[in-house]
């Protein structure tokens, strides 16, 4: 089956401007979510390049990305103080002149009038003005308005910083005007999660079916937290069906040779997927945090409708309150310590009694960077899953940071819990 799209022809090149992405101070999440939606559209962006609010720089940048692809995003600099360089560059770079743009002087007067419920100052009205030779594109999420350029073919879009402003802009105009631009075919994912075997041995396990794998499909290992998702990825002409019909043939080839290590058949989180089985079952979930000090009520919290199946936690960072709130006995910190089996059993029956739910989750252990003895290290985590009927628990020895251990300690508890639920109350 051939593969000539249109899409081969549309390459996407992402620039982000700002000296505090250079030093670490803010985390350049836009082109990650650019990218992420410019794939999901069919269109593959082949550079990403992240600079600072220096002239020079910048201008460098625009001649390199434009000489690689003929669509070049820009997000950054178009704010109303000094250091935001990008509008009256880019006026010079494409040969015009600034001029006020009445639409959204508009947009600004009403923002601040109704919405701000302040006085619009000469700096604000300055984002009212815009290069004549551009396309302007209404922010109605903010203030610094969206441009298009067009110059020798390729088209460069330039965008506010601001994620919520970014996202904005490219779903209402920069999105929908690529695809009328271009035809950027069909682009089809399919995901599995895999548990308890390595990306080393997956790959091996699964060379045979990789190997015979037709060209317009290709397959990506993605390890994350100690598990491993794959990704396999079907590119096409638009309206072939044929396409999607082949991807999902091989999907479910796939599924045969991970069977015994596959978590789910689907692009999902652990605590989704533990939400999920739970609301399937019409079953609740509380949780006893010590060590993770709330992340997995957080990440379970982050999800809408996360009410329907999670009641609540008890961070019992001391152990006051786990003697006091989840009633663990005094004497088993004596005996057995605060990061031990005995404790997280016993804080997994405090938090199924004080929360009467059907299912809790109780953890406790040593993250890092200090804490650790010969007998108990850094990294040393005990995890307690399960209901009143049915009990698991699990010693782990986690090798990372702080943050790390945080973050494998809560993922592994959920996966544990998954499988009870599975186990104890199948479908």
């Amino acid at each position: 089956m051939e593969n000539n799209t249109a899409a081969t022809q549309a390459k996407v090149s992402i620039i982000t401007i700002g000296d505090e992405l250079l030093i670490g101070q803010v985390v350049d999440t836009n082109s990650a979510w650019m990218a992420q939606q410019l794939n999901l559209a069919g269109f593959n962006v082949h550079h990403r390049v992240a600079v600072g609010d220096t002239w020079e720089d910048i201008w460098e940048a625009l001649n390199q990305e434009s000489e690689r692809a003929n669509i070049v995003l820009i997000t950054g600099g178009l704010g109303p103080t000094a250091d935001d360089i990008t509008k009256p560059l880019l006026c010079e770079y494409f040969g015009g002149k600034l001029v006020q743009h009445a639409p959204t002087l508009a947009h600004l007067e009403q923002l601040f009038s109704q919405v701000l419920k302040r006085p619009l100052t000469d700096r604000n009205r300055k984002q009212a003005e815009v290069p004549d030779v551009c396309t302007v594109l209404l922010n109605e999420r903010g203030t610094a308005p969206g441009m298009l350029f067009e110059k020798n073919n390729r088209l460069f879009f330039s965008m506010p910083g601001v994620p919520h402003e970014m996202q904005g802009l490219m779903q209402k105009h920069v999105l929908p005007l690529l695809q009328q631009r271009f035809n950027p075919g069909i682009v089809e994912h399919r995901y599995l999660l895999t548990a308890g075997i390595g990306e080393s041995d997956l790959a091996d396990r699964i060379e045979a079916f990789e190997t015979a794998l037709p060209a317009f499909i290709k397959l990506a290992y993605l390890p994350h937290y100690g598990m491993v998702r794959l990704r396999l990825t079907a590119r096409g002409v638009q309206n072939d069906t044929s396409v999607i019909t082949t991807l999902n043939e091989q999907f479910a080839l796939l599924q045969t040779y991970v069977t015994d290590v596959m978590v789910v058949n689907e692009d999902i989180t652990m605590q989704a997927l533990v939400g999920k089985l739970l609301k399937a079952r019409k079953q609740t979930l509380a949780t006893a945090e010590s060590c993770t000090g709330g992340y997995i009520s957080h990440l379970i919290t982050a999800m809408p409708g996360a009410s329907s199946w999670f009641t609540g936690s008890v961070v019992s960072y001391s152990n006051k309150i786990k003697e006091t709130v989840l009633h663990v006995l005094s004497d088993t910190f004596t005996t057995a310590g605060a990061v031990s089996e005995e404790t997280v059993i016993q804080m997994l029956a405090g938090i199924l009694g004080e929360m009467e739910t059907d299912y809790g989750i109780a953890v406790s252990g040593i993250m890092g960077p200090d804490g650790g003895t010969p007998e108990k290290p850094v990294g040393t985590v005990w995890v307690a899953v399960g209901s009143r009927k049915r009990l698991e628990t699990k010693k782990f020895q986690f090798r990372y940071d702080r943050a790390r251990n945080i973050e494998m300690t809560a993922v592994n508890a959920l996966n544990m819990l998954r499988k009870v639920i599975e186990e104890t109350h199948p479908l």
